[in-house]
């Protein structure tokens, strides 16, 4: 079953096509990450979603049901912009979120989630007084209080130090085990890959991802070679075969050519250097998210 449905959405902005004819089904319970480079169209398609923007053309379904009006039950969403009323204390603000949105035992589900983001001691400060992070999580908390059954989040990590971005992880992954379904925006690849079931990218508006993490992998093929060597990057250039290489310092990240032996071409840098470790693989989904936003770079690249 699928919560979300997109069907042929087109949406264009003077001559500018923001989303060109994009489908996409969400499964009833899934993490369905959207990714892509800025202004590809992420953020119009879950303003479309929304019904904050209309499309041209196209249908919308949620929940098997065709969307239409400015009201939509049952659905969270956090803006890429965020904005409290600063002069309101926490626990107002979120219990002014949860009687907009018809919540049950809003005082229990303030409190849990309160001190799950160790927010206990802020309940009755002024929103004004909270750092930037602290406000983040407030937002979030005021965007899924009433536990709705989809949750969309654009953004939701930007700006969060590594700590409350696990704690946010926490949160989206407790509220998927009790059954929401989660959308969420990140230009964090390795967030996409740890959490999300499905994967959607956007480019220039039209869908050129769509799926599991490894059904995407399994379409570059083990074209990846991930190696550590004594001489580094400047033992790999001028390898013939090498068609890109990602330098992370300690290691470094190979794309081999077409129809190339990766043996080959592990012999060849053993001929210059010691190398420690090495391994063949499918290509990460920051380096197939470049392939496509950036498929003219063919030089030696610093990740």
């Amino acid at each position: 079953m699928f919560t979300i449905e997109l069907h042929n959405i087109t949406k264009t902005f003077n001559k500018h096509k923001a989303v060109d004819n994009l489908s996409l089904s969400v499964p009833k319970g899934s993490i369905y990450g959207f990714i892509g480079p800025n202004g590809s169209g992420k953020t119009t398609t879950i303003r479309i979603i929304m019904n904050i923007l209309y499309p041209d053309s196209g249908i919308i379904k949620l929940f098997g049901s065709e969307h239409t009006g400015s009201r939509i039950d049952n659905v969270g969403y956090l803006p890429e912009e965020r904005g409290l009323y600063k002069k309101m204390k926490v626990r107002e603000i979120l219990r002014f979120h949860a009687e907009l949105k018809n919540a049950k035992v809003i005082n229990r589900e303030i409190d849990y989630w309160l001190e799950k983001f160790d927010l206990s001691d802020w309940a009755n400060k002024k929103v004004e007084a909270l750092s930037k992070g602290m406000s983040q999580k407030i937002q979030f908390i005021a965007t899924i209080i009433d536990r709705p059954e989809i949750i969309i989040l654009d953004e939701p990590f930007s700006g969060l130090d590594p700590v409350n971005v696990d704690v946010l992880k926490s949160a989206i992954l407790e509220l998927q085990a009790n059954g929401a379904t989660v959308i969420f925006s990140t230009h964090d690849m390795n967030v996409a890959e740890n959490m999300c079931d499905f994967i959607f990218m956007i480019y220039n508006g039209k869908k050129v991802l769509d799926g599991t993490l490894t059904s995407i992998q399994d379409k570059f093929g083990t074209d990846t070679i991930r190696i550590q060597t004594n001489g580094g990057v400047s033992s790999m250039r001028d390898v013939p075969g090498i068609e890109k290489i990602n330098d992370f310092g300690q290691m470094q990240e190979i794309r081999i050519a077409p129809e190339i032996d990766a043996q080959d071409i592990i012999n060849t840098i053993m001929s210059k250097t010691r190398v420690t470790k090495f391994e063949t693989t499918r290509p990460s989904l920051n380096d197939i998210f470049i392939r496509i936003a950036r498929p003219e770079v063919k030089e030696v690249t610093n990740a």
